[in-house]
């Protein structure tokens, strides 16, 4: 399966945030790595959107439509800002 970047997850994470996700910077709870969410390898094909750190590959977010809701963690994270 093909990486995109973070920009492939900016319609899903609009709708749950209100925002524009993908400018903000997150800090991976793994490996302390800080980056846009633009940056961040995004995965479509798996049960979700998972998203991941380019630096050491760990979960930072994962996105599941259920019904009509998404459900989101963001365990993988231990900041996230907008800019």
């Amino acid at each position: 399966m093909d990486a995109l970047d973070g920009n492939a997850a900016a319609g899903q994470l609009m709708e749950v945030f209100g925002y524009e996700v993908t400018t903000a910077v997150g800090t991976c709870a793994s490996c302390g790595a800080v980056a846009r969410v633009a940056e961040c390898a995004v995965y479509l094909r798996a049960p979700g959107t998972v998203v991941r750190c380019r630096s050491c590959q760990s979960i930072l977010m994962v996105l599941t439509p259920i019904r009509e809701l998404t459900c989101v963690d963001l365990g993988g994270l231990t900041d996230l800002r907008p800019e």
